[in-house]
């Protein structure tokens, strides 16, 4: 039909470095493997909004997120990233130790999972089909 299309990353927006950094190597297991800072010029220029921003990226060499660290006044929405996991249990272990309380809610008979990292960025979590 068309050519391939490939996600490449996911771009999202973080309170807090710190729980950051727990929330994607120790819930989500994916490493930090670099930083950077966009310029008040470049991030006016692309986002629109002229405020220098630090950027965390994590990547296991299958999933990597960019994630600006900023302040932000959020509304609900229903914008959310959907992510696989080996082993839900453990997932759901890992959340609860780091103090992320996991949302199960029921539809059609299953149990759907969702959990909010500290900065209220809501992922929606599956098994890996083996």
């Amino acid at each position: 039909m068309g050519e391939e299309v490939l996600l490449n990353h996911v771009a999202l927006q973080c309170l807090n470095k710190e729980e950051t950094e727990i929330f994607f190597t120790k819930i989500l297991g994916i490493p930090k493997v670099k930083n950077f800072t966009i310029s008040e010029g470049l991030s006016e220029s692309i986002f629109g909004i002229n405020k220098r921003v630090e950027v965390e990226v994590y990547d296991n060499g299958k999933t990597r997120f960019e994630v600006f660290i900023g302040q932000s006044n959020r509304t609900p929405g229903y914008e959310h990233i959907c992510i696989e996991v080996e082993d839900k249990k453990g997932f759901i272990d890992r959340c609860k130790k780091y103090g992320r309380e996991p949302l199960i809610v029921k539809k059609e008979g299953k149990d759907l999972l969702f959990v909010r990292d500290f900065s209220n960025n809501l992922y929606e979590i599956k098994e890996i089909k083996k």
